[in-house]
């Protein structure tokens, strides 16, 4: 009986430890600019996950919300850009149509992986 016992714990902790990996959900990475850096007008944002996203389910919504001289600036949103996938299918990359001006900025991004699981949140930075 006790060496059933062993051999059952043994084949849950081999079951558990080979399933992990599917039990990990996509999360944001790395992206360029980092969150709430300062950086020198952009031509792109680059949004890099932990695991293969599902290309269909990228969303991004950039908004200026501070501009300088202007207290008070209501979010302004921006459609500037166009959205390419990268060939590993981790990398979301934003092309501007045109440099951002000088202000503060936040991109709100939602993704699923690739295991349906959804993600999402912000990326707050400057542009100097």
């Amino acid at each position: 009986m006790a060496q059933f016992i062993r051999l059952s714990k043994a084949v849950i902790l081999i079951a558990l430890c080979a399933s992990s990996p599917l039990l990990a959900h996509v999360k944001l990475a790395a992206s360029t600019p980092a969150a709430k850096a300062t950086v020198a007008k952009p031509g792109k944002i680059v949004l890099t996950f932990s695991d293969k996203i599902v290309a269909t389910t990228v969303k991004t919504d950039l908004a200026m919300v501070s501009m300088p001289g202007m207290a008070d600036h209501p979010p302004m949103k921006m459609a500037g850009y166009t959205t390419q996938m990268s060939s590993d299918g981790k990398s979301v990359t934003l092309l501007m149509k045109r440099a951002l001006p000088v202000g503060g900025y936040v991109l709100k991004w939602s993704a699923a992986g690739i295991d349906t699981h959804g993600a999402a949140g912000e990326l707050p930075f400057n542009v100097k």
